[in-house]
């Protein structure tokens, strides 16, 4: 059976992670900085002392890295690279800032941009954080960073990862960028085939 390190997992198990990952032959290890999350692992994306090094086949990053410092981040992927094995794989997917930007250049910063099942969610949100969690005082939903796709990539690649394939969904209601990063180098085709089992659209 491989294993995936699901960080930053918050409530969300297995069954919303990806359909490549929603299998029987994935096992999930849930890791994440809130206790309330009840996750088998505790700790920080910027410290990942409890995962043993390359002991892990994947890891999927939902909503997480913007929540970092932009000087967080790459002590966070080194993080990723290390725990992972070898030919191990990074999912990966954050806010589109471009598209979210696009919203605020037309005055609607706090119109809002979709309904989710948390509520309406405003470009502010995407932007700073979700408003309605850290007024509840859940102030691990600030965001600190962001990226557009061009950036991401660059980051990724600036990172250590050898193979990097990135698409941004810009639309509502999803304003945002996935990305798959390999640590080993793989030919197109087969970073398609990842992609097609682990991320929402086609490369």
């Amino acid at each position: 059976m491989h294993k995936f390190l699901h960080v930053g997992c918050g409530p969300k198990r297995k069954d919303r992670t990806t359909q490549g990952f929603n299998t029987p032959g994935w096992q999930e290890i849930r890791l994440d900085i809130d206790p309330a999350a009840s996750p088998d692992i505790l700790g920080s994306m910027t410290d990942l002392s409890a995962v043993a090094t390359e002991s892990m086949d994947a890891i999927f990053s939902s909503h997480n890295i913007e929540h970092l410092y932009p000087h967080e981040v790459p002590v966070c992927l080194a993080e990723f690279l290390r725990v992972l094995k070898p030919v191990g794989f990074l999912v990966v997917t954050c806010p589109d800032l471009r598209s979210v930007c696009q919203l605020i250049a037309e005055d609607k910063l706090t119109e809002t941009a979709y309904q989710s099942p948390a509520g309406p969610i405003a470009p502010i949100d995407i932007l700073y954080g979700h408003r309605p969690s850290m007024a509840q005082g859940n102030l691990y939903m600030a965001h600190r960073c962001g990226f557009t796709e061009k950036v991401l990539n660059g980051t990724l690649i600036a990172a250590g990862f050898k193979t990097v394939a990135t698409l941004s969904r810009g639309i509502s209601p999803y304003f945002d960028i996935w990305a798959i990063a390999s640590k080993s180098r793989r030919p197109e085709s087969e970073l398609r085939e990842l992609a097609g089992m682990h991320l929402p659209f086609s490369l």
